[in-house]
């Protein structure tokens, strides 16, 4: 092989197990052997090139395990991953592009006839080299994009000693699937929970990874009973259409995990009333990875467990802050959110001082001001989410509340008007209501709050 693979930071990772171990189904099983075999292909593809120690390297690739070679492989060669999602539009692009200033451009040669699957066929790769790019000028191997729920995405820097030490944390967090266990995988490969809690804590324990042919309700569930799965991890959406089918027993399953946003205690509560587990909420951030869990014991929505391992964190104001020894921001200045070795997430949380647990409240940003009185949009959205028609919604502030809403085709907005005038003050209730079969969502599945961002999604919906 062309690049040299053997002595980088994730070596071990891979070097676990025999070539005809399993670690992951498709429902294929797909082995070690097969997974090394198709890093050593892109990894001499892209040392051809030139790409190696200190490159940068955007991956623009349908997730599947074309993508999962890749990042492995521009990883084994010393070069700095810069993760853009796929479905991204070409403006959106070529500004990350021209803000990271990436060398080369790794992306499908030609777009695989599954790429709407959990995991994308393989396919071959394009490389492009850019002449406008530039080296890495740190150790950062590893670039993400905050989930821009806002309209505003943030790049984030990983190191490898970063990396190191969350796969540190799921390790030694008690309850996490272990050797020969199975883990239903839902979070995306390219987003902080999917990455290191899943593939790469799979890698480091044994745990074969199980992807469904599809992110619906059945075909999860499928998948849960044929690999006879011990776990499942996904996003509260993923949690709420489960629970609200009707399905086999999963007489393996003992433990479910969500992660990305609050959890609604009513998707919690029905689960629980449907399966013989709870979901067990946790909380990180794509600067952090990891920060708090509890999987042994249930924790109910907002409580989303202790600080884990190493991770120290503290309130101030009511907001949760979190130690990091250096920024974790790229390229631009984010004023006001990393400060004397500590991140201000804008989460508003409570750290019980008996128990240690951490209960996340909402966002700081979701407080506003209206005539001098203060209205808490969370506060607004729990209301709209007890409606028993109402499947999920986001309420935002832009000159006026206005709340967008999935939900069946038969409720009307007069309904959800009367349902606030009951539960609510007035100046709290949504002046306006969008309905629709489900709110919009980021590629990372977290629902989008900015209200640009949602009047036109809602437009192109209704157009």
């Amino acid at each position: 092989m062309s690049g040299e693979t053997g002595s980088w930071w994730g070596a071990h990772l891979l070097a676990r197990g025999p070539a005809t171990a399993v670690w992951a189904r498709t429902p294929e099983k797909l082995t070690l052997g097969h997974l090394r075999s198709g890093i050593a292909g892109v990894a001499d593809s892209l040392a051809s090139q030139g790409i190696g120690p200190g490159s940068t390297v955007a991956l623009n690739m349908p997730q599947g395990l074309t993508a999962v070679y890749a990042l492995l492989a521009v990883w084994a060669l010393g070069a700095q991953a810069i993760l853009i999602d796929h479905r991204s539009a070409g403006a959106e692009v070529e500004r990350i592009l021209g803000l990271c200033r990436a060398q080369f451009l790794v992306r499908a040669q030609e777009v695989p006839k599954k790429a709407s699957a959990v995991l994308a066929d393989e396919h071959a790769i394009r490389i492009d080299r850019r002449g406008s790019g530039s080296p890495a000028e740190d150790d950062v191997c590893l670039v993400q994009f905050s989930s821009g729920s806002m309209g505003v995405p943030k790049a984030i820097g990983r190191s490898p000693a970063s990396l190191l030490a969350e796969i540190d944390r799921y390790a030694n967090l008690e309850g996490m699937p272990g050797p020969s266990e199975r883990l239903v995988l839902l979070n995306s490969l390219f987003h902080t929970m999917g990455l290191v809690g899943g593939l790469l804590h799979g890698l480091n324990t044994g745990v074969e990874l199980v992807f469904p042919t599809r992110v619906n309700p059945e075909a999860v569930v499928q998948a849960a009973i044929q690999a006879r799965a011990q776990a499942i991890f996904g996003v509260p959406v993923h949690f709420d259409l489960i629970s609200r089918m009707r399905h086999d027993a999963l007489p393996a399953l003992r433990l479910a995990v969500s992660a990305g946003e609050i959890l609604p205690p009513e998707v919690y509560d029905r689960f629980a009333d449907t399966f013989t587990t709870t979901v067990r909420p946790v909380y990180g951030t794509t600067e952090t990875g990891l920060i708090a869990a509890d999987l042994t014991r249930d924790c109910r929505p907002p409580c989303v467990g202790r600080p884990v391992h190493d991770m120290r964190v503290k309130t101030n104001d009511g907001q949760v802050l979190v130690a990091l020894e250096r920024n974790p921001y790229l390229y631009l200045d984010q004023p006001g959110r990393y400060e004397r070795g500590w991140l201000r997430t804008f989460d508003r949380g409570q750290l019980e001082p008996e128990s240690g647990h951490l209960s996340i409240l909402g966002r700081a940003d979701a407080v506003v001001v209206i005539g001098g009185l203060k209205v808490d949009l969370g506060e607004v959205e729990a209301v709209l989410r007890q409606h028993p028609e109402v499947r999920e919604t986001v309420v935002v502030f832009d000159r006026s509340i206005e709340a967008y809403v999935g939900a069946d085709r038969s409720l009307t907005a007069d309904d959800l008007a009367d349902w606030c005038r009951d539960r609510l003050s007035d100046y709290k209730i949504p002046r306006l209501f969008h309905l629709a079969a489900a709110v919009p969502r980021n590629p990372n599945g977290k629902i989008i709050r900015s209200p640009e961002l949602l009047r036109a999604a809602y437009r192109s919906i209704h157009n």
